[in-house]
């Protein structure tokens, strides 16, 4: 297959992608999550005109200017309903929240109030409406209150409580397995002799799970086709499927071999970009599947530009956020024929991001990826960038 480019294989991927079934959770547990269906309200909220301070419920008209005085009828505390109408010439003290009572058009804060002997005098002429938050200011009953594929916030979470909803429906998360190969390879609590920790398994597992997944990590095979087949059979009754290592073309690397064993139909294998360019992605049935390089920070980029924008896409949300403007904070060669994928940090300069490219941009150190926020996006044709040239910069989504 030929290479093809960081476009046309997003492409590929986003159009392989279908939006999960949704399924009802906790709100608190949703949010981070898109909506699957539009929630009306079904309670008008605030349910009556209520005080927005500690107070003096009037008639305006009553208070026609400074200095006059009205009688101090009742008080009226938040969670209690009015005592019954406010007469004209009366006043009643109320609080945050508490009910305004029929007849009264405006509240008086307590800091231009003064009350004794039963009356209180005003300093400053109200207007009707004055903080007096109006039934069904927020929301009618019968109103959509959060509208299907928006991803819920705190605040949308907050309204739904509001209305006493516990639980909301969203897309599904996706079930991924993960699973490694190679006879040089060894758990993080095992003594390596010669070999070495399979870091991939636990870093790509947190990243899925950074991406509203719900991973399983199944383990590792040995360098036979035997091993491999049987440990990928095990990872098709998910929604996706992530082989680590054995995507390359050295004598032990079985992936390919396997998955079309398996019958994992290939969509293409290989993408003209560094680090990352053995990548591969199939599916057999509904389950996608991604073979991802084995050096350590080529499997976390093609995850962030191809996995995590799939992922995310099953959930029905955005698959990933447009590029951010930047310039480079000194000179860059690019690749030739191959889209470049750069390590940065980035500091801002007044309103402009500067990019510091990393100094060690090896796909096989994991620390030349702990000190990056951003990858510099550098396209094939760009083969030198010098020092505040314009680039486009993506979030990662493994830092701190």
């Amino acid at each position: 297959m030929a290479l093809l480019t960081v476009e046309e294989a997003l492409a590929r991927v986003l159009s392989s992608c279908r939006v999960m079934s949704a399924e009802a959770v906790p709100v608190g547990e949703a949010i981070g999550r898109a909506v699957s269906e539009t929630v009306v309200a079904r309670r008008t909220l605030p349910p009556w005109d209520n005080s927005a301070m500690d107070g003096f419920a009037v008639r305006a008209d009553d208070v026609t200017g400074p200095g006059v005085a009205l009688r101090l009828a009742s008080t009226i505390h938040a969670g209690q309903p009015a005592t019954g109408p406010l007469e004209p010439g009366t006043s009643a003290r109320i609080m945050t929240g508490a009910p305004v009572p029929p007849g009264a058009d405006a509240v008086i804060m307590q800091e231009r109030a003064r009350a004794a002997d039963g009356a209180v005098t005003f300093d400053e002429v109200p207007k009707r409406g004055q903080n007096v938050r109006r039934r069904g200011e927020d929301v009618e009953q019968g109103q959509p209150l959060v509208a299907s594929g928006t991803v819920l916030g705190v605040s949308e979470a907050g309204a739904l409580w509001g209305q006493g909803l516990s639980r909301v429906s969203v897309h599904g998360a996706p079930r991924v397995a993960i699973a490694s190969s190679g006879d040089e390879l060894c758990g993080v609590d095992e003594e390596p002799r010669g070999r070495i920790v399979d870091t991939n398994s636990p870093v790509i597992e947190q990243l899925a799970l950074r991406s509203g997944a719900r991973p399983t990590v199944l383990g590792r095979a040995p360098d036979t086709l035997e091993g491999l087949v049987e440990l990928l059979s095990r990872g098709l009754d998910h929604d996706v499927l992530i082989t680590l290592s054995g995507a390359s073309v050295g004598e032990r690397d079985f992936t390919r071999t396997a998955l079309r064993h398996l019958g994992v139909e290939l969509d293409f294998w290989g993408v003209a970009m560094k680090p990352g360019k053995p990548l591969a992605m199939g599916r057999r049935g509904q389950t996608l599947v991604f073979a991802l390089p084995g050096n350590p920070v080529s499997a976390m980029v093609t995850f962030e530009l191809f996995v995590r924008p799939a992922l995310r896409a099953l959930q029905g949300l955005p698959p990933r956020p447009e590029p951010l403007p930047g310039r480079l904070a000194s000179r860059l060669t690019g690749a030739a024929g191959l889209h470049l994928f750069v390590r940065a940090s980035v500091e801002r300069r007044g309103n402009e991001l500067w990019a510091h490219p990393l100094k060690n941009q090896s796909s096989g150190a994991l620390t030349s990826a702990t000190g990056a926020t951003h990858l510099i996006s550098v396209p094939p044709g760009a083969t030198q960038s010098d020092q505040g040239a314009p680039v486009d910069l993506l979030p990662v989504s493994w830092g701190g």
